[in-house]
């Protein structure tokens, strides 16, 4: 005698929402005991953030300034063939740089010193 089989069809469920706490809804943030976000600074347009980095530690910028025109007047000696002046620009922008790292570090230390309002 010969068995018939047929396919076994999985049931389908009707999807359902859960009727518990959802354990993350990713449209809003976790809550958190004893946390409570700050409130969001409004939208600032690049120059907006630029001009009030700047203000804050003015040094950076010039230090980022100086480092670009070492570095473009040394590869500009060294194309024209004065490896001495070349030399020179190269170890300005050395110099620039460790200024520039320096107004970093020291802004960074000055904000987290600065109290909270």
């Amino acid at each position: 005698m010969a068995t018939v089989t047929t396919p076994a069809v999985p049931e389908q469920k009707a999807k359902t929402s859960p009727t518990g706490p959802v354990p993350f809804d990713f449209s809003q943030p976790p809550i958190i005991e004893g946390f409570s976000p700050l409130p969001r600074v409004k939208n600032e347009s690049f120059q907006e953030k630029f001009m009030r980095k700047t203000k804050e530690n003015p040094f950076v910028p010039i230090g980022c300034l100086g480092t670009a025109g070492a570095l473009i007047y040394g590869l500009r000696a060294f194309h024209q063939g004065k490896t001495r002046q070349s030399q020179l620009l190269m170890r300005g922008r050395i110099f620039a740089q460790g200024f520039t790292v320096v107004a970093i570090i020291f802004g960074v230390f000055a904000t987290a010193m600065k109290p909270k309002q």
